[in-house]
């Protein structure tokens, strides 16, 4: 009885052990579904989003920069391309970085504490990489790709930076590029830039940077948990850049660089005075934009650039400065447009004339006599000019002057560099001189003589002075100095306006300025034979910010209906403008000439 109740028992046991079995496998095939449930229905998104970027790579491509070109179509600015080697920081796994840094500097020969500052100077954001070297060797690049199944988080990859093959020639007229800044990166993502992309910075670089771009493209690929490509699922090619034609004449932009080789500082500037298109624009000291192609730069190279004194990158062809006598055409507009010293005038110059407290000489020490105006310029007669210029008054001065370009921008493209310039009259003074309180540093007599012959209150740039002269060339007219007049289609044509100026005042100046080269202070133009008449006038201005002075020469040929203005200007460089400047500007039209010929 008793073996059949256990025999009952065991058999009950065994019974239960398949519904507690299905019991079992119902609990977790429930859990298990509302697990998938769960990831599919609440999850589903981030985790097919998780999975796609397992499989999905999209590989950006760089768009291929503008080329620039000179106005014959030689090459001025060109692309090339590089290896560079990037940080991944998505691919880089917890605490791996040193030791991948340490096979980096080993594998590659670069510096660890190079590849330690370059990540912790690139973007902070993990979707970002970053860059750590630029300007692989292809052993360098070979190297990486035998051992880059080992080197997660690391990538080669191939970049275009720009190539500027003559080095410093014409640099702060083409300006030069740059990584964007984060900020800018932020500002400027919506219109299709990356993070890796590069920017102009300043000269036509900057100026024309949405015609020079292009736009970015990408291949989309499927990739294994090796991150190794198995297919293509999509291709957008990227988009080049347009090239660029400048109205920069390649040979003459040569010979102004040439002439500016042994000033310590100074510009050239060369234009044709009937379209104001820029044939040369040169500037010294200057630099290599190539510099910021490099991929290594020392802080020495930096702050040779950004900190020197010499401020390699200004622009003095657009930096104001004391123009000294080639002022003296604007004060002969003044006095004859202002009705008060007409185009007959005679004055008698002398040694020197006092006004306030000083004594204002001619620079011969004796004066030349009785003469009219265009005796006046062919001499740079001061004593001359200091009558016309405070019997006129300095505000019809100043409203000539304004009439001419002065004061204010001249239009070029890349004018965001320009420096406005500056010239003093009255109401200036009243107001301060932009520096002291209103009414406390009255208009005096000795200001108006210096403005006469432009000194101190006086402050212009080289590309205001040959616009100025422009306007003697062309028979009245004041043009837009430009660096693109074609292959652009939204843009204007360049503007010309007519100057109120008399017709026997222009032709005045122009009888005035041809005598400078005939007979007068210009006379050493000649010395190249095979020039056309030059119509000019030499400079030689005291430096008002206390340096030794600055020599001047601006032209234009043929005369009297000039195709080229020339502006030559030599910083602290004593000694006259017919000295320093003069030759300068006559290297120039000498390569000029001999282009008409060809």
């Amino acid at each position: 009885m008793a073996q059949a109740a256990h025999a009952h028992h065991r058999t009950a046991g065994t019974q239960r052990q398949p519904a507690v079995l299905l019991g079992l496998i119902l609990f977790f095939a429930s859990a298990m579904v509302l697990r998938l449930g769960w990831l599919q229905l609440l999850q589903g998104q981030e985790n097919r989003a998780r999975a796609d970027e397992n499989r999905i790579r999209l590989l950006a491509r760089n768009p291929v920069r503008g080329r620039i070109l000179d106005r014959h179509g030689e090459v001025l600015v060109s692309s090339r391309l590089i290896y560079s080697l990037y940080l991944q920081p998505k691919d880089l796994q917890a605490g791996s970085w040193p030791g991948l840094r340490q096979r980096l500097s080993r594998l590659l020969g670069l510096p660890e504490q190079q590849l330690e500052q370059r990540k912790q100077q690139g973007p902070g954001k993990q979707e970002y990489r970053i860059e750590l070297a630029t300007d692989l060797s292809p052993e360098q690049v070979l190297r990486f790709r035998e051992q880059s199944a080992s080197l997660r988080g690391a990538q080669v990859d191939l970049d275009v930076v720009r190539s500027y093959p003559h080095g410093s020639l014409g640099a702060h007229a083409l300006g030069y590029t740059q990584p964007i800044t984060e900020a800018e990166y932020k500002a400027l993502a919506k219109r299709g830039y990356k993070i890796r992309d590069r920017i102009g910075r300043i000269g036509v670089e900057a100026a024309y940077e949405s015609h020079l771009r292009g736009s970015w493209g990408g291949q989309m690929v499927e990739v294994n948990a090796m991150g190794e490509i198995q297919r293509i699922l999509g291709d957008r090619p990227s988009k080049a850049g347009k090239d660029l034609v400048l109205t920069i004449d390649l040979q003459l932009q040569r010979a102004a660089e040439e002439a500016l080789k042994d000033k310590r500082g100074g510009a050239i500037v060369a234009l044709n005075p009937k379209t104001g298109a820029i044939l040369a624009m040169a500037s010294r000291p200057n630099f290599d934009p190539n510099f910021f192609s490099k991929s290594v730069t020392t802080q020495a190279e930096y702050d040779a650039l950004f900190s020197s004194p010499v401020k390699p990158l200004l622009s003095r062809a657009m930096n104001a400065y004391d123009p000294g006598s080639t002022w003296k055409p604007v004060t002969a507009f003044a006095g004859m447009d202002s009705g008060k010293f007409p185009p007959n005038t005679k004055l008698v110059t002398r040694g020197c004339i006092k006004y306030g407290g000083h004594c204002f000489p001619d620079h011969n020490g004796a004066g030349f006599g009785t003469i009219g105006y265009e005796d006046a310029l062919r001499f740079s007669s001061n004593t001359f000019f200091y009558q016309v210029g405070v019997g006129t008054g300095s505000l019809p001065l100043y409203n000539a002057a304004l009439k001419l370009g002065f004061t204010k921008p001249t239009g070029i493209e890349i004018g965001y560099e320009e420096s406005p310039g500056l010239v003093g009259n009255e109401i200036w003074a009243a107001k301060g001189r932009g520096w002291a309180k209103p009414g406390t540093t009255p208009w005096i007599p000795e200001d108006m003589a210096s403005m006469s012959i432009g000194q101190s209150v006086v402050q212009i740039t080289p590309l205001q002075l040959a616009r100025a002269y422009a306007v003697f060339a062309n028979g009245g007219y004041l043009i837009t100095p430009h660096l693109v007049d074609r292959g652009l289609n939204w843009m204007a044509p360049p503007r010309r306006t007519k100057v109120e100026i008399k017709p026997s005042t222009l032709a005045t100046i122009q009888r005035g300025l041809r005598k400078v080269v005939q007979e007068g202070t210009g006379y050493r133009i000649n010395e190249a034979k095979e020039l056309p008449a030059v119509a000019g006038k030499t400079g030689t201005a005291e430096d008002s910010t206390g340096g030794s002075d600055h020599s001047w020469f601006a032209c234009y040929a043929p005369y009297p209906n000039g195709d080229i203005v020339v502006v030559a200007f030599a910083q602290n460089t004593p000694g006259g403008g017919s000295v320093h400047a003069l030759p300068m500007a006559r290297k120039l039209l000498q390569v000029w000439v001999q282009q008409r010929k060809g």
